[in-house]
């Protein structure tokens, strides 16, 4: 799954928003004015197989799923500038399925939805 990929699966999501509040090469997604997800260029200048730009996306995670994702899959890493437990740096390099990625930006999004008021949870739940 690639940076464009990633990028159409998050503004698919409801209420959501793209901000750069950190730098204008950072994407900030957000629902309900909450951040769930950033994409930005990698700063290893690293490629992929393809001779590409590894892109990465930073997602928010249950502390024990994050430990567990870093186990399984070396392209996900404690999140790059963000609290390492509750956050995870998943490197866009292709070596994760497309079906994961997408699990891993649905439990993001629910994660924060979760913990908001009441009232905006229902109206997001509802547009699901």
């Amino acid at each position: 799954m690639d940076q464009h990929a990633v990028h159409e699966y998050l503004m698919k999501k409801p209420m959501v928003m793209i901000t750069q509040p950190f730098a204008k090469d950072v994407d900030v997604y957000k629902v309900n004015h909450k951040m769930f997800a950033t994409l930005s260029e990698g700063n290893d200048g690293e490629l992929d197989d393809n001779g590409e730009l590894i892109w990465w996306l930073n997602l928010k995670c249950d502390p024990e799923e994050a430990q567990a994702l870093r186990d399984i899959f070396p392209a996900v890493i404690p999140g790059y500038h963000m609290n390492k437990r509750l956050w995870n740096t998943v490197l866009l390099d292709g070596t994760i399925p497309q079906g994961e990625i997408e699990r891993m930006i649905d439990n993001s999004f629910n994660l924060v939805v979760a913990n908001m008021p009441e009232k905006d949870r229902r109206i997001i739940e509802n547009k699901l």
